[in-house]
């Protein structure tokens, strides 16, 4: 998963780095690299801290270009941090879901050939939507 990231810097001061898509994660660095790397350890304490105390891990995708719009992220300089997610909670939970043999072999064809898991395919494909779908309007 790629997270954007925000990078600012004031004159005679260090990189600061915000995550819109993390709540309250930020970090800094002497250089951009070194920002950009302490912020990735940051997301990644942050989401460990969370699974660990038993916290749900909220997570937006916003598109860099929706977040330059917000006043607050003006004069940024945008990234994206890549964040492995299976890395930060290796514990698998198995699951029984039953689906047509169909689509079980469409889903099998299409992460072969992105180099995923049925596992993985899967488990990304719904994050993405539950991300969509909780930033669409409410249907009356």
């Amino acid at each position: 998963m790629d997270i954007p990231v925000v990078i600012f810097k004031d004159e005679g001061s260090v990189y600061g780095v915000n995550v819109p898509d993390i709540k309250g994660v930020h970090s800094w660095g002497d250089t951009v690299e070194e920002a950009l790397k302490n912020v990735k350890e940051a997301i990644t304490s942050h989401i460990e801290t969370l699974l660990e105390l038993g916290e749900a891990v909220e997570i937006s995708q916003s598109k860099i270009g929706d977040l330059q719009n917000d006043p607050q992220h003006a004069g940024g300089i945008w990234a994206l941090v890549a964040l492995d997610l299976d890395k930060l909670d290796t514990k698998p939970e198995r699951i029984n879901i039953s689906l047509p043999r169909f689509v079980v072999g469409k889903i099998d064809r299409y992460a072969a050939s992105r180099h995923e898991t049925r596992s993985g395919l899967l488990a990304r494909a719904v994050l993405q939507l539950i991300d969509t779908e909780s930033k669409a309007p409410e249907r009356s």
